[in-house]
């Protein structure tokens, strides 16, 4: 899977042209190489995420899908997503797609850098996470527990906040009902 997607230049703010595809080696490659030592520098919170071992499970399962988006040949955003197991607490019973994990470049995030390399990489990651829910038939839902961190971004896209989740060391669950056409 591969698609042409677009992002926003931080510096002055021009649209490039960048590119959503299925997680591969290289990918894994510059989290380890390039991102991990700077998560850990600015103290993140998925400084620790093992992106090889989502890999693997995405592989091994049929119901697990991990992507990137790359940009000049650097990875700006991984994404894993589980497709089957998980149901809305908007619709209870509806399937929708869990995203596991969801991290943006060191060098895209606000926390760390101003103005940042590249802008509205995580929101395109969350939007894709919806086409893939209405792919599958789902219609838009979407949910996962958030990062303390990452709290406030997911109440700005306005998903759905329905606090702090004591199943999941109480991490706040978000999700995103069907979408309304």
């Amino acid at each position: 899977m591969q698609r042409s997607v677009q992002l926003i230049r931080g510096i002055d703010n021009q649209v490039v042209e960048a590119v959503l595809l299925t997680l591969a080696q290289n990918h894994i490659n510059d989290f380890e190489n390039l991102w991990k030592e700077q998560l850990r520098l600015y103290g993140q919170e998925d400084k620790y995420w093992d992106w090889l071992f989502k890999k693997r499970i995405s592989i091994s399962r049929d119901n697990y899908e991990s992507y990137a988006i790359e940009y000049q040949g650097k990875t700006q955003g991984l994404l894993w997503i589980e497709t089957q197991q998980h149901r809305s607490q908007v619709e209870v019973g509806h399937r929708l797609i869990y995203i596991e994990a969801l991290a943006s470049a060191p060098w895209n995030r606000r926390a760390i850098q101003r103005p940042p390399e590249l802008k509205g990489v995580g929101t395109l990651l969350l939007n894709f996470a919806r086409f893939r829910s209405l792919d599958l038939g789902y219609e838009g839902r979407v949910a996962l527990h958030a990062l303390p961190g990452a709290e406030r971004f997911y109440d700005s896209r306005n998903m759905m906040n329905f606090g702090a989740d004591s199943d999941k060391e109480d991490l706040i669950y978000f999700e995103y009902g069907r979408l309304r056409r």
